[in-house]
């Protein structure tokens, strides 16, 4: 019995009983698509999240007042002994990596004009904080280069909010009153969009020291410290810290890099996608073990005929290697066929429900089928084991 017998024989078997293969089969593929489909989306979640935070630039160094420990506990980040300020802001752009600073206040307020009201997300910002964070303006022009510590009241509108306050309208030249102050308009946002839930455009932009009026605050939020790319990012970290000493007397501050904090983020959600996909790995382990089952019962059903096999000079080596194919052919149309339906039903989600993050992770793919190769080797070995230890003798009056 060569080899070209030896595959023959094993594809003779498999179509000779086509319900218990299809079952076997199926098993391994539902499990194969489940792994894809469930990848699928958590890669494709992983990768817009990723983008959504990177659209600001990856060159951004965040400053915050309060030491954080290094138990990752925060000592008061707000209550710090000394808080943030603008001259802080002012004495870091002397920095030899300074590219661009922004001195960061984040509030709620009212604002209202022309007898309309809303009620928006109000960001204090420096005039450079456009262009550290990609954003365009559409009309008009972002908050001018004042004097950061007595600035004109200037404000740049969101595009949602010139949207729902002015329609149509030119709102450029406009009075718009934020909370208790009053604010000329100059000009609006091009839009955003959302960001995890935040709309961007319901937004109106006003200078740092005039949001710190409106929300009676001391000290800024954060101050955003963008570099030259390829900078050796510890370098800037270190003329951050030398700068901010020297005005606090010790390190009441916090940095932490964009890469840091992406970092972290893209950690977070590769244990999430690997979570996932272990759900889908049930489905598989179920498979396995239907796999294992059906070949047992192969070997029951067949025990006349490996005694024939045996007798007429087919060595015990040969029946296991014509057991093992059975099993590694199926797991192989079980793995192929699930590939085929979880890209199919991923690609559908896709194109069915617009905005679905789907992305298929073609390494989670490869080691699908992998696996399921590894499957089909393994449940074909004790049941190939036991079909070449039969006594032919044996096997024959088993008929």
């Amino acid at each position: 019995m060569n080899a070209v017998d030896t595959f023959q024989f094993a594809f003779r078997s498999l179509t000779a009983h086509r319900l218990r293969t299809i079952l076997s089969a199926s098993g391994i593929a539902v499990g194969i698509a489940a792994i894809i489909l469930l990848t699928a989306i958590g890669d494709g979640v992983q990768r817009f999240v990723l983008a959504e935070f990177t659209q600001f630039g990856t060159n951004v160094i965040t400053i915050t007042p309060g030491k954080i420990s290094t138990h990752g506990g925060s000592i008061g980040a707000i209550g710090s002994a000394r808080l943030l300020t603008i001259e802080d802001t002012i004495a870091l752009k002397q920095s030899r990596y300074a590219q661009y600073t922004n001195a960061n206040v984040i509030g709620n307020a009212e604002i209202r004009t022309q007898g309309r009201s809303r009620r928006v997300t109000v960001y204090g910002q420096g005039p450079d904080s456009a262009k550290a964070f990609n954003m365009q303006v559409a009309t008009g022009q972002f908050l001018p280069p004042d004097d950061p510590r007595n600035p004109r009241a200037y404000v740049v509108l969101g595009a949602k909010v010139r949207t729902e306050l002015f329609g149509d309208a030119n709102p450029l030249g406009a009075l718009l009153q934020v909370g208790g102050s009053r604010f000329r308009v100059i000009g609006v946002m091009a839009p955003k969009g959302q960001l995890l839930g935040f709309d961007l455009d319901d937004t109106v932009f006003i200078p740092t020291t005039r949001a710190l009026e409106v929300f009676n605050r001391q000290g800024v939020m954060e101050i955003n410290f963008s570099y030259f790319p390829d900078t050796p990012i510890q370098a800037v970290i270190n003329d951050i810290q030398r700068i901010l000493v020297a005005r606090h007397g010790r390190e009441d501050f916090t940095v932490k890099s964009q890469q840091q904090m992406l970092s972290t983020l893209s950690t977070v959600l590769s244990l999430l996608k690997f979570a996932v996909a272990a759900l889908g790995g049930i489905s598989l382990l179920v498979g396995a073990v239907g796999m294992v089952t059906l070949m047992h019962i192969a070997v029951s059903e067949r025990v006349s005929e490996i005694g024939l096999l045996t007798a007429l000079g087919a060595t015990r080596a040969r029946i296991r290697v014509l057991f093992l194919l059975e099993s590694i052919a199926l797991s192989s149309m079980g793995g192929v066929a699930g590939l085929i339906i979880g890209a199919s039903i991923a690609w559908l989600l896709k194109l069915l429900i617009s905005g679905l993050p789907v992305n298929i992770p073609w390494d989670y793919v490869f080691g699908a089928l992998g696996l399921s190769l590894l499957i089909g080797l393994t449940a074909g070995v004790i049941p190939a084991m036991r079909a070449a230890k039969l006594n032919p003798v044996d096997a024959l009056r088993a008929e």
